[in-house]
């Protein structure tokens, strides 16, 4: 397999972090977290003339028609940069919703708002007792006519309080854990009904807790079959994890880079303390494992767009697992490493091992990816 970048794929990774460099530095993005919005309109701006929203989309939808390895691309450079800004939420998450799950007339409403940066979009599936189970859904969408009702909470929400319209998650027919009777529909945030209670999280993005009061929406609100929507939503979400995984590879090389600078500079009875092999020994361990991370994360990457469900999802558990395994190494060596200023708010490592973290609770952790993995007979199962 060929893992050499493309000239037009080599381009638009040397802009991206030209870009982040100049204008997403440590202090900046600490200025950035603490505003009302959590995040830049103004680098969104810039995201949107990059052609980064468009991305993801075929061409006659308006879109630029990359594939999975852009989107690894600019995910990582956003995991380097410590970026704030919802594309995960917005063209990843949502970006596949539409993709998959729009009809012609839906792609041809959103993809081009999305492209240029006017849509924020965000996806509500997370419940109280749901944990990390797609298919446990209380929230209810009930027939209205030709439209529907919809009634339910949703928390964690990724990028839910900055959202313009929310992909909701709703059951239509049956129990909360059948996987049946389960629709994707599309609500705008501001609709009567509609309740947001955005804040920010532990590593500095924004979620969101969303209700919904018999909210009303037509029928062109349900996207796919309003009784059949996991698969699409498993599609959405294997397309995030994938992405997460490209993120969560750029903040560990980060960490790593910055442990090794410290341990340069940083002295210990008259030498840098690089120069004790224990502590060699440390920064290697760190670099295997994002050398490790990083192959998973190809292949997650490699598979993320696949029509066959279950080897998509055997590559997602097995990348997801490893990245959570991965990146808590990175971060706990880092910390150990840099010693007490490892620890502050002023300092980055901590900051990047906090996002880590956060990738890797969220959509399952490492332990539930190896479980779910194992109940699937593993990554290569006997034929």
């Amino acid at each position: 397999m060929d893992f050499d970048l493309t000239e037009e794929q080599s381009i638009l990774k040397d802009s991206l972090d030209r870009l982040l460099a100049e204008h997403y530095g440590f202090e900046e993005r600490r200025r950035i977290m603490a505003s009302p919005e959590g995040f830049s309109a103004g680098m969104w701006g810039r995201y949107a003339e990059m052609g980064l929203m468009a991305l993801p989309f075929a061409e006659e939808d308006g879109g630029l028609g990359g594939t999975p390895v852009e989107t690894m691309l600019v995910m990582e450079a956003f995991g380097k940069a410590l970026a704030l800004e919802p594309y995960l939420p917005t063209v990843v998450l949502g970006g596949a919703l539409i993709r998959f799950g729009g009809d012609d007339a839906q792609r041809a409403e959103l993809v081009p708002a999305v492209a240029e940066g006017s849509l924020k979009l965000a996806f509500a599936q997370g419940e109280r007792n749901s944990r990390y189970d797609l298919h446990h859904v209380e929230t209810t969408a009930t027939k209205d006519g030709a439209g529907w009702r919809i009634s339910g909470r949703k928390f964690v929400v990724l990028g839910g309080d900055s959202a313009d319209r929310l992909f909701v998650t709703a059951r239509t027919a049956g129990s909360a854990r059948d996987e049946g009777g389960i629709g994707v529909f599309l609500v705008d945030a501001t609709a009567q009904g509609v309740s947001v209670r955005g804040y920010r999280t532990q590593d500095g993005q924004r979620g969101a807790e969303v209700t919904f009061d018999n909210v009303a929406v037509g029928a062109d609100a349900a996207f796919g079959d309003p009784e059949g929507g996991l698969g699409l939503a498993r599609r959405a979400v294997d397309a995030g994890i994938a992405a997460l995984c490209a993120e969560a590879i750029g903040a560990m090389g980060a960490m790593h880079a910055l442990t090794v600078d410290y341990l340069k500079v940083r002295k210990q009875f008259g030498v840098p303390i690089g120069q004790f092999q224990v502590l060699q020994h440390k920064a290697v361990d760190m670099f295997v494992a994002i050398e490790q991370a990083r192959s998973m994360a190809f292949y997650a990457t490699s598979m993320a767009d696949s029509d066959d469900e279950a080897e998509r999802a055997a590559a997602i558990h097995a990348a997801k697992a490893e990245i959570g395994r991965g990146g808590r190494l990175c971060g706990e060596n880092a910390i150990q490493l840099h010693g007490g200023v490892g620890m502050t708010e002023e300092y980055a490592v901590g900051h990047y091992f906090k996002r880590v973290t956060m990738i890797d609770a969220t959509f399952g952790n490492a332990d539930h990816h190896l479980r779910a993995l194992a109940a699937k007979g593993g990554l290569f199962r006997a034929a």
